[in-house]
C-alpha cells in the first residue's frame, strides 16, 4: 500500500511558519533539525493524529517555488486544504487570535469552507463536510 508521508509547503520564513502552524493552528512539531545552509528542516503534523503524515515547511524562494506560489496567490487558490470538525468554530477561534480570512465560512456544494492567510505567503483552506 502506498500512502502519503510528507507534503512540502513553500513558506517565506520557516521559523515564522513553524510558530504559526504550531502556536496558532495547533499542529505539533514532528521534526526540527539543522537542514544545512542556514535553514532548519522542519515538519509539523496534526497533534496526536496521523503520525505518519508530515507537512514540510520548506523555504519558498527559488526558480520553482516563487512562480508556483505567485500563480496560486494570483488565482486566490489555497496551497493546501485541512479538514476540521467545525469550520465556524475554527473561524471564530482563529479570528480571535488575529488570523486573517480572505474568505469567511462559505458553503461549496457538500462542504463548508473558509480560507485563511498563513502569514508566510500562502492561502490555506479549512473544510468540513456537511449533509
Amino acid at each position: 500500500m502506498i500512502k502519503v508521508a510528507m507534503v512540502s509547503l513553500y513558506v517565506d520564513d520557516v521559523v515564522k511558519a513553524h510558530a504559526f502552524y504550531t502556536d496558532v493552528l495547533g499542529f505539533e512539531t514532528r521534526m526540527h533539525v539543522d537542514g544545512g545552509g542556514g535553514f532548519p528542516f522542519v515538519t509539523v503534523g496534526a497533534a496526536g493524529a496521523q503520525g505518519d503524515l508530515q507537512l514540510l515547511l520548506e523555504p519558498g524562494h527559488g526558480p520553482i517555488a516563487e512562480p508556483y506560489r505567485a500563480a496560486l496567490r494570483a488565482a486566490d487558490l489555497p496551497c493546501v486544504v485541512f479538514s476540521v470538525d467545525d469550520v465556524r468554530a475554527e473561524y471564530a477561534r482563529l479570528g480571535a487570535l488575529g488570523v486573517s480570512f480572505p474568505q469567511p465560512p462559505t458553503r461549496q456544494g457538500p462542504v463548508l469552507t473558509a480560507v485563511l492567510d498563513d502569514t508566510v505567503g500562502n492561502l490555506v483552506q479549512i473544510s468540513q463536510p456537511i449533509g
